[in-house]
């Protein structure tokens, strides 16, 4: 697949940053294209609590790797955020099975999670006068989360440019695309980052620093990273990656 090319905008944008696949790819394709990039992650008394120790590791690696992108990414801001597991009875925050719950969702869904997320993004990009929030909500491979959706999404822009009185554009560079797809937008992210062999570099890296896995399992590692390789992140993970690297499917939708 032909790489993207981008011109770069003069805009900032925050990308919400968790550590894991999605974000890091979110977080390379705010680089891509914008002069001023910070990040912000959450600590919500999650289960994988380990994500939140390689957030500095992939942050690191960036800059590390990526000549292209050292000057453009900023910040990085870690917020308390631990309300919606005091408040949340649910997979992620429980020691509990990971099965569907009562009205058809999955016990990982933890309600109000990305609304406050995004809330306290605003209200973070406003005090640092950035314009752009990059998250890596999805409609295509996702578990039906409703807080995910791309109604969701637009609602909330109009909430945050309304209630702060600031045009807030919400970006979501994976709402129409699975996780084979993803795969292959870091490999060319990666490839049009002027870095050598960049497309694999990037990939490697997301492969081996990232955190994705719901149980926190750093132990075993797989083609396709760290994981238990059972939770419903690393199936996602996981069977993307084989479709990905097959050829088998890379979908994309408009």
């Amino acid at each position: 697949m032909t790489s993207p090319s981008f011109t770069l905008s003069a805009r900032s944008a925050l990308v919400l940053f968790s550590g894991g696949q999605d974000s890091t790819t979110c977080l390379a394709w705010a680089l891509a294209r914008y002069e001023r990039v910070e990040t912000v992650g959450f600590d919500y008394g999650q289960r994988h609590r380990v994500e939140l120790a390689q957030r500095s590791v992939v942050l690191r690696a960036l800059r590390a790797r990526f000549a292209a992108w050292r000057e453009r990414l900023g910040e990085d801001h870690l917020l308390d955020a631990s309300v919606v597991g005091q408040i949340s009875e649910c997979a992620l925050t429980r020691d509990m099975v990971f099965e569907m719950a009562e009205g058809g969702l999955p016990n990982t869904f933890v309600p109000g999670r990305n609304l406050l997320f995004m809330t306290l993004a605003g209200a973070l990009a406003y005090r640092r006068g950035l314009q752009v929030i990059v998250t890596g909500v999805c409609e295509t491979d996702y578990s039906g989360y409703p807080d995910c959706r791309d109604d969701t999404m637009k609602a909330m822009q109009l909430a945050l440019s309304l209630g702060m009185d600031r045009r807030f554009v919400v970006e979501t560079p994976l709402m129409w695309i699975d996780k084979a797809a993803t795969w292959q937008m870091a490999h060319g992210l990666g490839q049009q980052s002027g870095s050598d062999q960049g497309g694999d570099v990037l990939v490697e890296l997301i492969v081996e620093h990232t955190h994705t896995c719901y149980e926190g399992d750093r132990q075993h590692r797989h083609a396709w990273g760290y994981g238990c390789g059972r939770c419903p992140a690393c199936a996602l993970r996981s069977a993307g990656w084989e479709r990905w690297r097959t050829g088998t499917s890379v979908r994309k939708t408009s």
